[in-house]
């Protein structure tokens, strides 16, 4: 295949994969000696990934997610820094000396490590202990920083740093550095965790992460902006910004509170939102599932105070439903020291690997926050011309999004005709749902009624939907009752309604436009029938019991 290529450019390809192989050889692997399945989890990782089986570090640790810095020191920090040391990863001479904590010191000249993955069965967080000296920190004496309860994988992350300070945090030099120095570099150890509810769902980790890569990011953008401070918008509505330059088909929700159950979430490649406890709305919806690759932040104080519970936070209840990378905090880290949404989009978007998006969207480290996902993942390993070149080898439900964002693309460039065109053309090939609703949107908007009603034939055939489907159809049928086709509306109405275990707050939320296309299409019998069921739904506790 390189055959035929001159000879610097073969030189130059050559220069490309002995990069890529150095990163994945300077990958270090940290996994619980007292877990087995934590280390056929590093063994796995290291196969996949082409790391030397000689960079699993494999080290007798609890088996529980919280642990106090006794036990941090003796079974982790210590352990791993000596070994590091011993195998020259890490550039140190050792000292007779220890910290209040009892952590060795080391005169620390640097690292060799591109990134430290941390496994599942490594503990996940360090809980404060008041009783250790804060050694001259300067934020001592602020209440609100006066602790030294942090995640494992933030204190990790200064393994090469000489004499950390106990309390507080430490200013990252990644942080928002567009250039760093190789004195920078050498002051952190990137670090990214695979970890989830189950083993399974940390080894789908590194799986989609590598299906992700053949084909590049694909499917829609979700942005939820109505948080309660305004730093945290801003950053969203940066990120929505990227996110139109990137031309990614997707919506925005600006309402106070976080996303309801009720609207559209299919194929959701990225994810940025706030602020909630614990994962809700359309994300608990039965089937939903994240595509191959999807990357994922909700902002909130304590999204990953454990990553053990498919329900409860959000980190872990995100892996369990299969997102590829995602980021959290262990316990409160104040806004400002989170990982920042459009930071991580911004590095993603320009080709980094997860790893270095994660070092340079977090301000500081020895706090709350950790990355959990592959940190050699490239999100846009793949470009979207190339995406667009390969469509139609692509399975039909993935090159319908490709498809979506080639008409966002030519919409924005002023090539409306094109862009329908570009969706129609699509649709001869594999009819999708999404397609024709985009299309039909475009052509509504040029004033095309008749070819916006035409494009939705296909949606008006359907006889159910399944679960991710049903809010397009929603959609569908607000259109077709605009366009002044009640009837057609109501078949959409009957098939969206008609499924089963519908949650009551979605079904309450549907049937008043329901009842709207029943009352327009003028049929009488299936308006009472929606009608007493809407007033059933939301009749105060005490009718109900007197009905009964």
């Amino acid at each position: 295949m390189l055959k035929g290529l001159p000879l610097f450019l073969l030189f130059a390809v050559a220069v490309v994969m002995t990069r890529a192989d150095d990163v994945a050889s300077r990958v270090i692997v940290l996994a619980n000696s007292d877990e087995p399945e934590s280390v056929q989890l590093a063994e796995y990782y290291a196969k996949k990934r082409g790391v030397p089986a000689g960079n699993i570090i494999a080290l007798e640790m609890p088996i529980t997610e919280a642990i106090n810095w006794r036990v941090f020191v003796e079974k982790v920090f210590n352990p791993l820094a000596e070994e590091l040391v011993k195998r020259d990863w890490i550039d140190a001479i050792g000292m007779d000396l220890t910290d209040a904590a009892g952590r060795r010191k080391y005169a620390i000249n640097g690292h060799k490590i591109s990134y430290l993955v941390v496994c599942r069965g490594v503990p996940l967080k360090v809980v404060n202990d008041p009783s250790i000296e804060a050694e001259k920190s300067p934020l001592a004496g602020n209440k609100a920083f006066k602790t030294n309860a942090a995640s494992v994988d933030g204190e990790l992350a200064l393994l090469a740093v000489s004499n950390p300070p106990l309390v507080g945090f430490v200013p990252n030099p990644l942080f928002r550095n567009d250039s760093p120095s190789s004195i920078q570099l050498n002051q952190i150890v990137k670090v990214s965790r695979l970890d989830g509810p189950s083993f399974g769902d940390a080894r789908r980790l590194i799986d989609q992460a590598i299906e992700a890569e053949k084909t590049g990011l694909i499917g829609r953008s979700y942005v939820d902006i109505g948080g309660p401070h305004a730093a945290g918008n801003r950053w969203l509505e940066e990120t929505v910004k990227q996110l139109d330059e990137l031309n990614f088909d997707g919506d925005v929700d600006r309402e106070r509170g976080s996303m309801p159950s009720w609207v559209r979430l299919d194929a959701p490649a990225l994810y940025f939102g706030w602020y909630a406890g614990t994962l809700n709305g359309p994300f608990t919806q039965d089937g939903f599932e994240f595509p191959p690759g999807a990357v994922a932040l909700h902002i909130h104080s304590f999204s990953a105070a454990s990553v053990r519970s498919r329900t409860s936070g959000w980190v872990g209840p995100l892996v369990a439903r299969g997102v590829t990378a995602t980021f959290g905090n262990v316990t409160e880290p104040y806004l400002e020291f989170t990982h920042q949404p459009h930071l991580i989009l911004k590095s993603l978007a320009r080709g980094d690997r997860l790893g270095d998006a994660a070092a340079y969207s977090v301000p500081v480290y020895s706090w709350q926050a950790m990355a959990v996902g592959d940190p050699l993942y490239r999100p846009f390993n793949v470009s979207f011309e190339t995406q667009w070149a390969r469509r139609d080898k692509l399975p039909p439900e993935q090159r319908a999004y490709v498809v979506l964002r080639r008409m966002r693309e030519l919409d924005r460039a002023g090539r409306r005709n094109d862009a329908i065109w570009a969706g129609l053309e699509s649709q001869k090939k594999a009819f999708s749902l999404a397609v024709a609703l985009a299309v039909a949107d475009l052509q509504r908007e040029a004033g095309d009624t008749a070819g916006a009603r035409q494009s939705l034939d296909g949606v008006t055939k359907r006889r159910q939907f399944t679960a991710t489907e049903a809010p397009l159809a929603v959609l569908v049928a607000q259109q077709l009752v605009k366009a002044g086709d009640a009837k057609a509306a109501l078949g959409v109405w009957r098939a969206v309604l008609g499924r089963r275990n519908v949650p009551k707050e979605v079904r309450v939320r549907w049937l008043r436009p329901a009842l709207d296309a029943a009352r327009a299409a003028k049929d009488e019998r299936q308006v009472m029938r929606w009608d007493e069921e809407y007033k059933e739904l939301t009749a105060p506790p005490s009718d109900i019991a007197d009905k009964k």
